[in-house]
């Protein structure tokens, strides 16, 4: 039997710091339905409502189920990320999800401040209200980890390169 990693993101509301908007839910990672320990945290995503039909829309992804990618980005890596924890440094930790629609580029990966994507989804510690920002470092430690437990978990079926489905691994954003 496959083993089963999951992702799971339950939007839990919005947050405004004028003029900008963002997503926030918390997310949880299981294994074959278990939920596992410490790995958990919060999200930050754009505005919603979701929508996958408008491609460069501004808008968060549609909720929904997603397979996992490893990401071979300019700017974003699944495999062969940086170790400098600079912000500006490239390449950064993340990973991608798929399919999206018209949407393009949708990503896990690391955020700072307000938040750090169109789209996309950063992990971070808290975010409890609008004046909260993500710290970069954590976020990175938290994208890092996700990716850590994966690997784990699915052992030698875990890609070994970047632009590859990830055999069961799914995202579920609620």
């Amino acid at each position: 039997m496959a083993k089963s990693w999951e992702l799971r993101i339950t939007r839990t509301g919005e947050q405004t710091r004028s003029p900008k908007r963002r997503t926030v839910g918390k997310y949880e990672v299981f294994h074959d339905g278990v939920k596992v320990a410490g790995l958990s945290g919060v999200t930050a995503e754009t505005k919603g409502p979701g929508d996958n039909k408008t491609a460069g829309n501004n808008r968060c992804v549609e909720a929904g189920t997603y397979n996992l990618f490893t990401q071979a980005g300019a700017k974003y890596v699944t495999i062969g990320y940086t170790s400098n924890v600079n912000p500006a440094a490239l390449k950064r930790p993340g990973l991608l999800l798929l399919p999206t629609g018209k949407r393009v580029g949708i990503l896990i990966h690391p955020g700072r401040g307000f938040l750090s994507s169109v789209g996309c989804i950063n992990p971070a510690t808290k975010l409890a209200t609008a004046t909260d920002d993500i710290n970069f470092v954590d976020s990175r430690k938290r994208v890092i980890a996700i990716i850590d437990d994966m690997k784990a978990f699915l052992g030698a079926s875990f890609p070994a390169s970047n632009g590859v489905k990830i055999p069961n691994a799914t995202v579920v954003i609620k």
